[in-house]
């Protein structure tokens, strides 16, 4: 696999070798001993989930105050861009973000530290994400802060108005959110 720290260094992007041929394709999705030399940690994982969107679906940005949440996520049916936020009030990159296109076809996959707000919109017609997580979901430490934020002034690569959950439609802006020390 390749490893590429984007702009924020703590943020990899991991794209993994993939065979392919007349059949279809191959590649190792995840291995323990390859993540951990690729961004230099030695996290554990402890859940996996799997989300369906459809267009214009945004989720995010999500993060856990208490308990916060080391994400590796992925694309396996059709296509996202995924941002990550740092919030880390002593990272000489807190408030910036980056963001990728993870696809289907691209077969890439981002690491989103602990510390970090996260969020994707929905470029496809349907996008089916997957993500590891460092720690178990906590309702009552999850935090979210608007995706519109003028502050953070998140380019998504997506026109129109995004379709929003009731909670994500509620995120607080950046200046007000919780983050951490």
């Amino acid at each position: 696999m390749e490893a590429t720290r984007l702009a924020i260094p703590d943020v990899v992007l991991i794209e993994p070798k993939v065979f392919g041929d007349a059949r279809g394709f191959f590649y190792e999705s995840y291995n323990q001993r390859a993540f951990s030399q690729a961004t230099g940690t030695d996290y554990q994982f402890v859940q996996d989930n799997h989300s369906r969107s459809s267009k214009g679906v945004l989720r995010g940005l999500h993060y856990q105050i208490e308990q916060p949440q080391g994400k590796l996520v992925r694309v396996v049916q059709g296509a996202v861009f995924d941002v990550a936020v740092d919030i880390r009030k002593s990272s000489p990159t807190f408030g910036q973000w980056v963001g990728v296109e993870l696809s289907a076809d691209n077969h890439r996959q981002l690491w989103v530290p602990p510390g970090f707000a996260h969020g994707f919109v929905v470029l496809s017609d349907i996008a089916e994400f997957l993500y590891k997580t460092t720690d178990y979901y906590a309702p009552e430490h999850e935090r979210c802060i608007a995706w519109n934020d003028a502050t953070l002034a998140i380019d998504w690569h997506f026109e129109g108005t995004p379709n929003l959950s009731a909670k994500d439609a509620q995120g607080k802006v950046f200046t007000e959110a919780e983050v951490f020390a």
